[in-house]
């Protein structure tokens, strides 16, 4: 192999070592704050560094703004979504640009959001919709009309317990009690 250099440094250790594709090295000055790279290849490195740490975020940061079900299908998929924005942005995660733009493709969502919800009624069913909505809230919570019921029913169980405490009649499984003797006759 042919050496690229002419004259031959007096210490082969202060010249950079990076290869080119044809077998040659550099000839320049290994830089100071690097071991082996003139400051060319070590700036050369270092943005290669940086882009690989920049995409590495990215992933990072596209798993943090994943929505409760998987898509942007319901308003609180949205507003989750959102919600891991701001802290994101706060973070300074994300260059403003970038959040500027997500944050104005939310708004989109947003607003064709009852759209959305009203098409999928039109050619599915409504029953269809809170299969959706179950999925998007597994642990049971709901809409305000179902936790409202889900409410309701609690307090009327609870009351009727507390009524069969106080009463000193033996039917308080929900079977009618009898009536009193005085009224049967």
């Amino acid at each position: 192999m042919k050496s690229s250099r002419t004259r031959i440094a007096p210490d082969e250790s202060s010249l950079c070592q990076f290869p080119f594709a044809d077998g040659r090295t550099c000839r320049m000055l290994r830089y100071p704050a690097h071991p082996t790279l003139c400051i060319f290849h070590a700036h050369q490195e270092q943005r290669l560094i940086t882009h690989v740490q920049q995409l590495q975020d990215l992933k990072a940061i596209s798993a943090e703004l994943a929505s409760l079900s998987g898509g942007f299908q319901t308003v609180s998929d949205i507003h989750h979504v959102i919600g891991k924005l701001f802290k994101l942005i706060a973070a300074n995660r994300i260059p403003r640009r970038e959040a500027q733009t997500l944050a104005y493709l939310a708004q989109l969502l947003l607003h064709s959001q009852h759209s959305v919800r009203g098409e999928l009624i039109d050619a599915q069913d409504f029953h269809q919709w809170r299969a959706l909505l179950r999925q998007v809230y597994p642990d049971g919570h709901g809409t305000r009309r179902e936790e409202a019921a889900r409410q309701a029913r609690k307090e009327s169980a609870e009351n009727q317990d507390a009524a069969c405490n106080v009463s000193q009649r033996t039917s308080c499984a929900g079977t009618p009690n009898p009536p009193p003797k005085a009224l049967r006759e």
